[in-house]
C-alpha cells in the first residue's frame, strides 16, 4: 500500500484553503471540536499539501474543493465533509444525514458555495499560522504527532 507523501499509516488529513475565511473557519471548527485529535489539518498553499496534491493528480494552483485523505484514499468535495463530519463527537454526527441524497445533488450544492467563497467569506492575503496551542494539529507542524 503506497501512503501520499508526509502521510502516516492511519493518519486522516483535511487539506483546506488556508487563504479562504471559510475554510479557515472549519479548520478552527474541528480544532474544537474534534477532541480525540483524529484529524491533523493541511493547507494546500504549503509544500506538503502540494506534494499531496500532486501525489493525488489534483491541481496545485487552484483549489475549488477540500480534500480529504485518510491512508491511500482521497475524498472530495461533500463526500469529503460529511466523512468528516461523521466521525466527530456527540451531535455533530447528525450533520452527516445528507449523505443519503444522491452525489450530483450534494455535489451541486457544494459547488456553490465553494466556488463562490472568497466572494461571500472573503480571503487573507496570506496562509494563516497555526496558534501556539494548535501545535501538533497541522501536518506542517514541528510538533511531534501525539
Amino acid at each position: 500500500m503506497a501512503l501520499p507523501p508526509h502521510i502516516q499509516a492511519g493518519e486522516r488529513v483535511v487539506l483546506f484553503d488556508g487563504v479562504c475565511r471559510l475554510c479557515n473557519g472549519w479548520a478552527k471548527f474541528l480544532i474544537r471540536h474534534d477532541r480525540e485529535r483524529r484529524f491533523r489539518l493541511c493547507s494546500v498553499q504549503s509544500a506538503e499539501g502540494q506534494a499531496i496534491l500532486a501525489w493525488f493528480g489534483l491541481p496545485t494552483d487552484a483549489f475549488e474543493t477540500m480534500a480529504y485523505v485518510e491512508g491511500e484514499a482521497l475524498f472530495v468535495r461533500s463526500d469529503a465533509v460529511l466523512r468528516i463530519v461523521a466521525q466527530l463527537p456527540g451531535a455533530w454526527r447528525w450533520l452527516a444525514w445528507p449523505r443519503i441524497l444522491p452525489r450530483a445533488l450534494r455535489d451541486w450544492c457544494y459547488d456553490r458555495i465553494a466556488l463562490n467563497r472568497y466572494r461571500l467569506f472573503g480571503r487573507y492575503d496570506s496562509c494563516l499560522l497555526p496558534d501556539p496551542d494548535h501545535q501538533g494539529r497541522f501536518l506542517d507542524s514541528a510538533e511531534p504527532r501525539s
